[in-house]
């Protein structure tokens, strides 16, 4: 099937971005994927040994996905077959295996380029296994999701995960010299507006290029710095999706830093989730949670501190509620940690489930009926208040089962003070 410009003979001239017409023509013009292309590299010892071999491409938007797959079907003398996930149906994929066992049948192998894999379904996934197996297609998928949770597991033990990283800040100077050498003509930019622009781009080649591109067609009658090129070109939306793995990885970096006792990394990642455009209450919940998993009674202010920023928020409203959760993350991070409480919740729990529906001792049930008198309840209670130390020492887990150890506070913060307060307790208890 040919378009408008190859039925017309025009296919060269056809208009094209740059990041097409600058598309790497060998792999070792591919930038910011050494750890993939090396020769001692995964790709690069396939390539050595000259059997390709099914794999997905995981990686953000413009880090080569496309190219390295173009590439390999060039290296290997493969017929390069590219459909979209969002665009193919089972009747589309059944035409294009059909087609590859025919060229097969000739000689000729396919690689079949499936961009957006994670778009596919269990059942369409589950399509290509019989023709990866008897090696009809070689599939190499692209995706910018998690394929440990986008993809079933026989197709992913069928095809090794490479990884493709984001491109650094001289990846994307090499981009740019790339442009203007396409060009004639270097970018109308400043130095700090050229390390402005390779910001903006955020890691993705095609941006940049496509950036690049929009400026060498102006001309300024002075190198623009950064407020003019922030005005001339739109500032692109940061690389973040509040429905999939980078959600999960953000609140993750944000949680750890606050584990971690570094405000500074923590109100990074704030401000990262914050403009990608995450809702400020499903923060503040966060933030509850790390103060009562990641500091307990350390500081049993903490908690409180963090219902705060939830209630200011709810009465400012953006932008400036944001400021609350800020000061509750910086809070929490400088707040002493410990987690005893979260770890003795979790001990009680499985506690619960191995010794079932054991009923608490007798004496500490109440007897409101002559019944329940009769049967022993209450009995023997002793009402700890009535007691010289106000502490009775009396068993309170369930007859025969021994008693456990569940909390045991540290010495950071306030439950240090909790310590004394127990190892008091089980003294009386131990001599009563």
């Amino acid at each position: 099937m040919t378009d408008l410009f190859g039925a017309a003979g025009l296919e060269k001239d056809a208009p094209r971005p740059l990041a097409d017409r600058l598309r790497p023509k060998t792999l070792a013009e591919v930038v910011g994927q050494d750890h993939l292309l090396a020769p001692n590299a995964p790709l690069g010892r396939m390539i050595s040994a000259g059997r390709p071999a099914s794999m997905i491409l995981w990686g953000p938007p413009g880090t080569g996905k496309t190219t390295i797959a173009r590439l390999l079907s060039t290296v290997f003398k493969l017929h390069f077959e590219q459909l979209s996930a969002v665009f193919t149906g089972v009747a589309d994929l059944k035409k294009t295996f059909e087609a590859a066992r025919a060229r097969r049948a000739m000689g000729q192998g396919t690689l079949l380029f499936i961009d957006e894999i994670h778009r596919f379904n269990r059942s369409q996934q589950d399509s290509f296994l019989p023709v990866m197996e008897d090696g009809t297609i070689i599939l190499v998928g692209a995706t910018t999701e998690n394929p440990s949770f986008e993809l079933n597991g026989a197709l992913l033990s069928r095809a090794q995960v490479l990884v493709l990283r984001r491109l650094n800040d001289d990846d994307l100077e090499t981009l740019l010299q790339r442009a203007e050498e396409f060009h004639g003509r270097r970018l109308p930019l400043t130095e700090e507006a050229r390390a402005s622009l390779r910001a903006m781009a955020d890691g993705d080649g095609r941006y940049i290029l496509n950036l690049a591109e929009e400026l060498a067609d102006m001309n300024p009658p002075a190198p623009l710095d950064t407020a003019a090129l922030v005005s001339a070109v739109q500032k692109r939306a940061p690389l973040y999706d509040k429905t999939r793995d980078e959600h999960f990885n953000l609140i993750s970096a944000l949680h750890k830093s606050v584990r971690g006792s570094d405000p500074d990394a923590a109100l990074y990642w704030l401000a990262r989730m914050l403009a990608g455009g995450e809702q400020p209450l499903y923060l503040a919940r966060r933030i509850v949670r790390m103060a009562v998993e990641d500091i307990g009674l350390a500081d049993p202010e903490a908690v409180h501190q963090a219902l705060a920023a939830k209630d200011v928020y709810d009465f400012l409203g953006s932008p400036e509620g944001e400021l609350a959760l800020a000061q509750a993350v910086v809070y929490l991070a400088t707040a002493p940690k410990s987690n005893a409480v979260y770890k003795a919740f979790g001990a009680a729990q499985s506690s619960a489930e191995e010794h079932g529906s054991l009923t608490p001792p007798a004496h500490i049930l109440n007897a409101p009926t002559r019944l329940m008198q009769r049967l022993g309840y209450g009995a023997g209670y002793e009402y700890d208040h009535g007691t010289e130390e106000a502490f009775s020492g009396q068993n309170y887990f369930p007859d025969g089962m021994a008693r456990e150890n569940y909390y045991r506070p540290t010495d950071r913060g306030f439950e240090k003070e909790v310590a004394k307060r127990l190892a008091y307790w089980a003294k009386l208890r131990a001599q009563k």
